[in-house]
């Protein structure tokens, strides 16, 4: 009787490999355990972030108030959980759209090419010249008071231009392959092509592409809301808690390193997720465990 040949698929070697590295491990775990402490937290603590302390104010932390309190009574660790939720909500839908965004205008303008080709490349050539980060904050005014979604949809819109170049040229390959070319000459519509097997010959590009631009798109909204044009009152994200109380650093430090400190660790465990998916992914890549 012999032994049944061990079938292994991509998928999960790609597993295998990325279980390996020890620090994308521990980039996935922080990651889970900050996403868990800032959806969860707010069921189990005795302060919202949306209530005062009448008796605390400008209070360090303490056994109520684990990160301390605001010059206005807020208790700081709620805040900061708030704006962590944002951040994460921000960074996770804003990456997904602009993934899918740069694969689809990737994959048809290289794929049917001519006019729609120019005018997808024409599209992404003037966005790439564009400030995206100017033209973010002078817009996101027009949104205030509407849902965070037209911040996010902003943000995406200016995040899929270079990975829709490289979508392009892969599917200008991948478009004279053989199975493309069977699919062509069995009628199968050039749509459900670009879908069933183009794109999915790029998932490992379009994988790493939106675990990358989560902490792009994070620190982006950090950056807008720190000026003052992202999230806007009365909710909170970790780049208006860093604005509002940069002034506080060196007095009433909480405030302000604190928040920091979160953000610091969610986008070093972010980009931690990243290397590790682009090596798993990477057949040359070296095997050793890191």
């Amino acid at each position: 009787m012999t032994a049944e040949p061990d079938v292994t698929s991509r998928g999960q070697l790609v597993l295998r490999r990325f279980l390996r590295r020890r620090l994308a491990m521990l980039g996935f775990t922080i990651v889970l355990v900050l996403f868990a402490i800032a959806y969860l937290s707010p069921l189990f603590v005795a302060w919202q972030y949306d209530e005062l302390d009448a008796s605390a104010f400008l209070s360090p932390p303490t056994g109520e108030h684990w990160f301390g309190t605001t010059q206005n009574g807020f208790d700081m660790f709620a805040l900061t959980m708030r704006g962590m939720q944002k951040s994460l909500v921000v960074g996770l839908v804003g990456a997904v759209l602009s993934t899918a965004l740069a694969a689809i205008a990737g994959a048809f303008a290289g794929y049917f090419g001519r006019i729609l080709n120019a005018a997808i490349s024409a599209v992404m050539d003037l966005l790439l010249v564009l400030p995206g980060f100017l033209i973010v904050a002078i817009l996101s005014p027009l949104f205030q008071g509407r849902t965070w979604l037209f911040f996010v949809l902003l943000l995406a819109a200016f995040q899929w231009m270079i990975t829709a170049r490289i979508v392009r040229g892969m599917t200008l390959s991948l478009k004279e392959r053989e199975f493309v070319q069977a699919a062509r000459f069995m009628g199968v519509p050039g749509w459900k092509i670009i879908f069933r097997h183009i794109l999915p010959n790029m998932a490992s590009l379009l994988i790493i592409d939106a675990t990358v631009n989560v902490s792009s798109l994070i620190l982006a909204e950090v950056g807008l809301s720190f000026f003052g044009f992202g999230i806007q009152p009365p909710d909170v994200s970790l780049g208006t808690l860093i604005g509002n109380y940069s002034n506080a650093a060196l007095t009433f430090w909480w405030q302000f390193y604190l928040p920091a400190g979160f953000l610091v660790l969610l986008v070093l465990a972010v980009n931690l997720v990243g290397d590790g998916l682009r090596d798993a992914f990477d057949p040359n890549a070296p095997s050793r465990v890191t």
